[in-house]
């Protein structure tokens, strides 16, 4: 079958949303379909691919690098017309992915979108609250539009059913157990952070934007740090409130972006990870850390409430019940046994969510969608 993806980000920027999107697309070429993606224009691209659409764009505002793509309803539209996809899979609500359903609607095409990122919670976070109502009417005037909603957890799925979201349907997410792995732990690594094999390393992976609880994180971090006087915190990742962090925490040690290889031995070199965010429609990183083998305390809901169990393989703490959080993440820290005793369950807890299950499942909605409209247009 010939499938289509539209998304605003993509690698080589890191984020959730773009990680997401190239592993499905990669699965659906591994499964044997032709794909097709469109997005955002780079100053960086490399010479045209044949299957990829690349549309005019502009930088998104503080975060540098990343940019959306402006509105180009007709030429994905004639796009469409001379090569037609069985059905579209819109990632982000951007410009693009706005003008990607109309052009989908007017070919009468079926097109799923996914609900990756919440807008409506951003918008309080950034001193906008008086915005979320609509903000939130906006995302699912946008969503309905589609033929389903994919989204990565129950949680999430019936939230939004709750709330007036039509053909809300549940896509997996997992996470590469080779990529992420224990083995990975890099004693030279280590000491290039100041840590011996026995003292602590606490690591925070993700964009470093204020939708990310940071706050928390810090104040938590001092609290562990009075107990393990030997820890340290090493932030991997970007954004728009990394310099105000490092200038009033000049004791932190701030790794930058990270890929690959080299991100997943960041990973796997650290001792604990809390992820203090309350503004995820999953969380990748909660999984990434497990199946490194790095205990994990993660607010339940997202990831760690489909994939935690409280006390046996991490450490899952009611949602903004901040005291809790860091009284949970200064007792591992205190603690070596239990700390490792759910560092080796949680990375047995994440073996079997393979990514070739869910590449299969997302071809079974798309194509379930191509042949649904197949027989409404046969009928």
């Amino acid at each position: 079958m010939r499938f289509a993806i539209v998304s605003e980000t993509y690698p080589p920027e890191i984020n959730g949303v773009a990680l997401t999107v190239a592993s499905l697309e990669q699965g659906l070429r591994d499964l044997g379909h032709a794909v097709e993606l469109a997005r955002p224009r780079r100053s960086d691209d490399p010479a045209q691919d044949p299957d990829t659409v690349l549309v005019r764009s502009a930088p998104v505002p503080r975060y540098p690098g990343l940019r959306f793509g402006l509105p180009c309803t007709a030429a994905l539209r004639a796009r469409w017309a001379r090569e037609r996809p069985d059905a579209i899979y819109i990632a982000t609500e951007g410009p693009l992915g706005w003008s990607a359903l109309r052009a989908a609607r007017r070919l009468a095409i079926p097109a799923a979108t996914g609900f990756h990122t919440r807008f409506d919670d951003y918008a309080a976070r950034y001193g906008m609250g008086f915005l979320t109502p609509a903000v939130f009417s906006w995302l699912r005037r946008f969503h309905n539009q589609g033929a389903a909603t994919l989204v990565p957890t129950d949680q999430l799925a019936g939230f939004l059913a709750s709330r007036g979201f039509l053909n809300v349907v549940k896509l997996s997410r997992a996470v590469d157990t080779t990529l992420f792995h224990p083995s990975r732990r890099d004693l030279g690594l280590r000491k290039e952070w100041g840590l011996a094999e026995d003292d602590l390393a606490v690591v925070h992976v993700g964009r470093i934007a204020p939708e990310k609880n940071l706050s928390l994180a810090v104040s938590t971090f001092r609290a562990l740090q009075a107990q393990r006087p030997d820890a340290r915190y090493i932030w991997v990742g970007d954004g728009p409130s990394r310099g105000a962090l490092q200038r009033e925490n000049p004791d932190f040690i701030f790794a930058g972006l990270r890929r690959g290889d080299d991100l997943a031995r960041h990973f796997a070199s650290a001792d604990l990870f809390p992820f203090p965010s309350t503004s995820e429609t999953f969380g990748n990183v909660t999984l990434e850390a497990m199946a490194s083998g790095v205990a994990t305390v993660a607010y339940d809901y997202g990831a760690a409430r489909e994939h935690i169990r409280d006390r046996i393989n991490g450490r899952a703490i009611e949602v903004d019940a901040a005291a809790a959080f860091t009284r949970a993440t200064v007792a591992l820290a205190s603690d070596d046994a239990t700390r490792a005793q759910l560092a080796r369950v949680g990375r047995h807890s994440v073996e079997g969510l393979c990514p070739a299950s869910v590449s299969r499942q997302f071809e079974d909605i798309l194509a379930g969608l191509a042949r649904t409209d197949r027989r409404e247009n046969a009928a």
